[in-house]
């Protein structure tokens, strides 16, 4: 990995780099025995929780909002059990009723529900970050985890109490789970040696998709046979056991874990031994705004975001009403589409990792080179979408090389900020959240509108103004971005705020 600090370091360290090389290849062969692969095994799993209680209202509210419960009108059916099982026909019919209660929310009120948890994160995005740059992730992650996952399984009781109720508990989620998207990447400083970076960010983010392909599935059958309070029961135990697992294998630094041999804690150490990654209360924030590698990152999660969340909204809205394809299919394709965002994502950071260490690439180039396939193909693609929608299996093939590709930003320009600012990893994640939510509430909006005047023309408004955007951030940040340690980042030059 290049770094600003190993560019200075002196000649006479070219043998640590030999033994830095010659520590990551024998631990590699430790494989799962190695306690870092279990911590992305956790962060994994926990990132696929928190996707599933992100849609799990998403999915759960048509039925919240529908008939699903048995009708409380006594002439709702013509047809009676006999007067023998009448005891046990209403006590089926309260247990269902108890199962799956049906609330009069109107459109407004159900468009605030799903908004709530984006208020939350909008809020505490740069304070938790800040937070967790300076008290660590084991305590301050774990324990939004656990409030994640405990708020999610009072949330049909919460939706009996009321709308004001729900809508509180939904923003208190979001608070937590900023943190934890916050945390999953600070950990990495410290953890993941600069030859294996790539590979475990990849896996742990992966979780994230694979969360969405389960919830796609299995939530609209949970709805229809044990009733959608039981999506909110059975993801936010899965949360619950998470956090478990977290607080017992998570750990700030590898000098700390009780279960971690001491050849892979001296190699970790080895690798990050020419990095000072000590987090730090003052802040650079003049230097970091003066910083243009730092906002060609900012533009680039702008722009890459602005896409991501047209594709994630409107997928399945395409799929369905363009190529006249049933909803259920519709919500098969959609999953299909992620599942194999998931699998490329994975693939990617293995990729990236085994570029890096034969030495094939240098990490800029790779950086961009990553960024530019995960941008430009997708434009390509996406906006070729709009000739070709007689053709349904043009059509998907396009939609998969969409997603395949758009996978590859997660080990470009999206990870970069790790790069040249390692020890404000946590408030500069908070900080780069904040513009994609800015630009994951713009997007949507627009793409609405231009659909709305007209479908057909909106759809290729949209993928052309997605591709404009894409396109301009990635121009952006090919041209400033870089992928050594700044000077403000550096200890011995960092301003206080």
């Amino acid at each position: 990995m290049s770094t600003g600090a190993e560019a200075k370091a002196p000649e006479g360290d070219a043998s640590n780099d030999g033994d830095l090389n010659t520590a990551q290849t024998q631990s590699s062969r430790k494989g799962l025995c190695l306690v870092r692969n279990w911590i992305a095994l956790i962060l994994h799993l926990c990132n696929f929780s928190i996707c599933t209680q992100q849609m799990n209202l998403s999915i759960a509210i048509p039925a919240m909002v529908n008939n699903t419960a048995l009708p409380n009108l006594p002439n709702a059916s013509t047809e009676r059990p006999p007067t023998g099982s009448l005891n046990s026909w209403n006590e089926t019919r309260q247990a269902s009723e108890v199962v799956a209660p049906v609330y009069a929310w109107s459109p407004d009120i159900q468009g605030v529900l799903l908004s709530s948890l984006s208020y939350g994160s909008l809020l505490a995005s740069v304070p938790g970050g800040y937070a967790v740059g300076v008290f660590g992730i084991r305590y301050l992650v774990g324990a939004a985890m656990f409030i994640s996952s405990a708020l999610t399984l009072f949330i049909p009781l919460a939706a009996d109490t009321g709308v004001a109720l729900l809508i509180v508990l939904r923003t208190v989620q979001g608070i937590a789970q900023v943190m934890i998207s916050i945390g999953q990447y600070s950990i990495w400083v410290k953890w993941a040696p600069p030859l294996e970076r790539n590979k475990l960010i990849s896996f742990t983010v992966s979780g994230s998709y694979l969360g969405a392909v389960i919830v796609l599935l299995a939530g609209g059958i949970l709805c229809q046979t044990l009733g959608w309070p039981y999506v909110f029961y059975i993801f936010g135990g899965v949360g619950c056991t998470c956090s478990c697992l977290w607080f017992l294998l998570i750990y700030d630094d590898p000098v700390d874990h009780p279960f971690i041999s001491a050849h892979e804690r001296d190699s970790i150490m080895l690798s990050r031994a020419q990095q000072d990654m000590e987090p730090d209360w003052s802040v650079p924030i003049k230097a970091m705004m003066k910083s243009l590698p730092l906002w060609g990152i900012i533009v680039s999660y702008f722009s890459e975001y602005w896409y991501f969340n047209i594709k994630m909204a409107y997928t399945p809205t395409y799929i369905s009403s363009v190529l006249q394809v049933s909803l259920i299919y519709s919500g098969f394709l959609s999953a299909l589409l992620l599942g194999i965002t998931f699998l490329c994502t994975f693939l990617g950071g293995l990729l990236a990792d085994f570029l890096l260490s034969r030495k094939i690439l240098r990490l800029i180039v790779m950086r961009k080179l990553f960024t530019a396939i995960g941008v430009l193909l997708p434009a390509v693609f996406s906006v070729s979408l709009s000739w070709v929608t007689s053709s349904l299996s043009i059509t998907m093939v396009f939609l998969v090389l969409c997603f395949a590709a758009s996978s590859f930003c997660q080990i470009g320009a999206l990870l970069n900020f790790l790069d040249i600012a390692p020890r404000y990893s946590g408030f500069l994640k908070g900080l780069l959240l904040v513009f994609s939510q800015i630009s994951g509430a713009l997007s949507p909006t627009v793409a609405g509108f231009f659909i709305f005047q007209d479908s057909e023309l909106g759809w290729r408004s949209t993928f052309l103004l997605s591709a404009a955007i894409n396109v301009s951030g990635l121009v952006f940040y090919l041209i400033f971005a870089k992928a050594e340690v700044q000077d403000w980042a550096a200890p011995q030059t960092a301003p206080p705020l």
